[in-house]
């Protein structure tokens, strides 16, 4: 009988402290969603800014002086080059979500 006692009182301390974790870790879960969300967005705002600079850019050289210019023009690539590359990264399919 005190065995049995004994166990009952070890596995209910393991379920609480089970539970105590799994709301733990589901607090961090939901703070690392909430992140991951925020830097999504500081992402997009920072590709829309480049590429409306870009075509800032474009709309004051409308003649194409400045761009084929070495300095200038090494801009006008390097901004043409991070526009390429993220929108490859945001106009991509995303993956299913298991």
């Amino acid at each position: 009988m005190i065995i049995l006692i004994i166990l009952c009182i070890l596995l209910a301390t393991i379920a609480v402290y089970m539970s105590y974790r799994a709301y733990i870790l589901a607090g961090l879960l939901a703070d690392i969603q909430e992140y991951y969300n925020d830097v999504e967005k500081t992402n997009v705002f920072m590709y829309d800014k480049i590429q409306s600079a870009y075509n800032n850019m474009k709309q004051i050289d409308h003649i194409g002086a400045f761009e084929s210019e070495d300095e200038a023009g090494t801009t006008f690539q390097m901004l043409k080059q991070v526009i390429d590359e993220l929108k490859g990264e945001f106009d991509a399919p995303e993956e299913e979500k298991e």
